[in-house]
């Protein structure tokens, strides 16, 4: 299926956000998610299931000042 990650074209197999982010390099890494629009809090993922042409966001926090 195909989905949408930060506006960049992936290619996956069907599944979970969870596995999603596994599968493309964010697995165990602190991150704050959102699938279409909606922030989906890290303990959602795993039953956060995807459909074709989602688009996910991640955002990774920051530090500095």
């Amino acid at each position: 299926m195909r989905i949408f990650l930060n506006d960049d074209v992936h290619e996956i197999d069907p599944g979970t956000l969870a596995a999603a982010l596994e599968a493309l390099g964010f697995g165990g890494r602190k991150i704050a998610t959102a699938v279409n629009g909606r922030f989906v809090a890290a303990a959602a993922r795993p039953a956060t299931r995807l459909a074709d042409g989602d688009r996910i966001e991640v955002v990774a926090p920051m530090q500095g000042g």
